[in-house]
């Protein structure tokens, strides 16, 4: 039987100060305890309690599910839960998600996993997955492989190599921030889809990048923000977020308005 060595909670909290580009000294400080403490547990010749555990997951802002993982390494037992967003527990959130996808219309919003998973979405979408391969349409849906795939609304897109810089940007500061393997796969899968469009250079007067889309009913232009819970306390909340388009002219809003 083969056994894996499973890193003990120093050497994980360790990896994550070293990703965060902090010293021992300067997180021990920031975490109110000594930098000798601090050493003991990196080296694992101390166990942290769980509140040093959570102390030093708050000051390296080490997403919940890896705080979880820390905890246990530690002999501690996992304080943040995880509900799916059909159980009980989880109904204020649901709720809220299916008001804010509703009221956005005629606007397209659509809610992601840490993964960029589509975990839910209004109607309006229909205007983005128009024209889009069916396979890329069967669930489990991943809102950027649909966006960059050659077979996906990549054609349709105008400045494409300016929004796949943009979401490639995106995700790479993402990666720096999780350390999530999933992520760095799909960012290299996402690098290697073909794209004749170089790298567009973003205007000095412009606040952000549109998305600038050919339908049917035109050539529409969308700017996007990004929608977080605030200080969630579930793992699953921590994990979603809703990206909601605007119209970023007129003709858009008209368009889509059906004025």
């Amino acid at each position: 039987m083969t056994t894996v060595d499973t890193p003990h909670a120093g050497a994980l909290l360790r990896a994550w100060r070293d990703r965060r580009g902090l010293s021992q000294l300067t997180l021990a400080h920031n975490a109110g305890i000594s930098p000798r403490h601090l050493s003991f547990v990196e080296t694992g010749r101390s166990r942290p309690s769980r509140r040093t555990v959570l102390k030093l997951s708050e000051k390296l802002d080490i997403p919940l599910r890896e705080r979880n993982t820390i905890l246990v390494a530690a002999g501690h037992a996992p304080v943040y839960p995880e509900h799916r967003l059909g159980d009980l527990p989880m109904a204020a959130v649901s709720d809220a998600i299916t008001r804010i996808l509703t009221l956005h219309r005629p606007f397209p919003a659509v809610v992601v996993d840490r993964h960029w998973t589509m975990v839910d979405s209004n109607d309006a979408v229909g205007v983005f997955v128009e024209g889009c391969a069916p396979e890329l349409l069967e669930p489990p849906v991943n809102v950027l492989r649909l966006t960059l795939h050659p077979r996906g609304l990549a054609p349709r897109i105008v400045d494409l190599g300016q929004w796949r810089g943009h979401l490639l940007a995106r995700l790479q500061h993402q990666i720096g921030s999780t350390a999530d393997p999933v992520l760095l796969r799909l960012y290299d899968e996402l690098a290697g889809y073909p794209c004749d469009d170089p790298v567009g250079e973003v205007e000095p007067h412009s606040l952000v990048v549109p998305m600038r889309l050919r339908t049917g009913a035109g050539e529409l232009s969308f700017l996007s923000t990004t929608t977080l819970f605030g200080t969630p306390l579930d793992v699953t909340v921590s994990e979603l977020a809703i990206e909601a388009f605007y119209p970023a002219d007129d003709a858009t809003a008209r368009a889509l308005s059906g004025a």
